[in-house]
């Protein structure tokens, strides 16, 4: 960790949280081997010898902003509906090929039902909902700053469908007692829990006495969050919904709020909102550990057409849980990158594809910009 990081991520340790005004230093380039070893948790210890020394593994995969703009409804409606699927048939093998797949879906899917509309007010199908699925989502998070565009109904709508699905949602809540439940997945043996927030809420004030409609970001709740998270999960992933939109590096704040939700126990941070792609790293903690964050996944599905809005990337994470007479660690290992691209004609034929197929040498260079501060990078194309 640099100096200037280090003095942000002291100070933010004394006030809790201050996000203060730094210049954007470059993040030390980890140069270390791939697979690290967290601290022991206080897990369940195996009670029988045929539980000794056991392990376990799942994979994890996450995708950046699901944003349906209306160009991109229009391209998917049918007879009966809309179908989203032949957009995504061509990733989809990225995504179902993990046992667990985040998405930050950023247009709620309040359904036909309320109008459907876009920018600035996103309001979208619930068939988007249905392509997630049908390409292998299992866990959504809904704290954007998009999340109360179209009121109550549309987050009631949503949570319903989602809940429908079968697929995990965490971030928008429609009651205290839903919020104060951690959102967990269990895979191969390993249990992950699911947190998210939002730096705000594009100017929209949440109902009085709703805060539980959207998680904001607010380093006292994250903490204890975490905490909550921590006693009922092997694996904390946090999803954090800040930045500025368009710019390819973290700003100080993004840096800062990742090192101080690492050192309270996230393991896998995941970026959205600035709609490009910027890099990854690992945070080494005071306490020894080590926790993976990706800044921004950029946008996997949207309608936006500058060039660096049409790149995404899909994250690929091994986890191994080893289990031992008296103790249970867990390993982060192979973090993994598949590069995307949104191509469109004239607002219509949506269809994400790998970005090698559309152009190698932006590939490349995409490729080179994810590995800014992890030289040995892997990529599945």
């Amino acid at each position: 960790m640099n100096s200037c990081r280090k003095s942000i991520f002291l100070s933010l340790a004394a006030a809790v949280f201050l996000l203060a005004g730094c210049s954007n230093d470059p993040v030390t380039t980890d140069k270390e081997q791939q697979s690290v070893i967290f601290e022991v948790r206080k897990l369940p210890i195996a009670t029988s010898p045929a539980e000794l020394n056991v392990t376990h593994s799942a994979s994890l995969s996450a995708i950046g902003d699901v944003l349906i703009h209306e160009r991109v409804y229009l391209d998917a409606k049918t007879a009966n509906g809309f179908d989203f699927n032949p957009m995504l048939q061509k990733v989809t093998p990225f995504l179902k090929n993990a046992d667990i797949t985040v998405a930050n879906s950023e247009s709620i899917i309040g359904g036909s039902e309320i109008g459907l509309s876009s920018y600035p007010a996103f309001n979208s199908p619930y068939e988007v909902g249905d392509a997630l699925k049908d390409s292998g989502v299992d866990v959504v998070s809904l704290a954007n700053n998009h999340t109360l565009d179209r009121g109550i109904p549309a987050i009631e709508n949503a949570i319903s469908y989602w809940e429908q699905l079968g697929i995990i949602y965490t971030g928008s809540y429609l009651s205290a007692g839903d919020r104060a439940e951690i959102a967990l997945m269990t895979s191969n043996g390993i249990t992950f829990s699911f947190l998210s927030y939002t730096y705000g809420t594009n100017g929209i004030p949440t109902p009085a006495g709703q805060d539980y409609l959207v998680n904001r970001i607010d380093p006292m709740l994250i903490q204890q969050d975490l905490k909550r998270a921590r006693e009922v999960s092997d694996v904390v992933i946090l999803s954090l919904h800040f930045g500025e939109e368009y710019q390819k590096m973290p700003n100080a704040e993004q840096i800062e709020l990742a090192h101080f939700s690492a050192e309270n126990g996230a393991d896998v941070i995941l970026g959205h909102h600035p709609h490009v792609l910027q890099p990854p790293e690992w945070i080494d903690t005071e306490d020894g550990r080590r926790a993976f964050v990706i800044y921004s996944l950029g946008n996997f599905l949207s309608g936006q057409d500058e060039l660096d809005r049409q790149i995404g990337a899909i994250l690929h994470l091994d986890i191994e849980k080893k289990m031992t007479a008296d103790s249970s660690t867990i390993t982060l290992q192979n973090p993994a990158f598949t590069t995307t691209f949104v191509r469109s004609s004239n607002s219509k034929d949506y269809e994400m594809d790998l970005l090698k197929n559309v152009d190698a040498d932006l590939n490349t260079a995409t490729k080179a910009h994810l590995s800014t501060w992890i030289e040995d990078l892997q990529f599945i194309e």
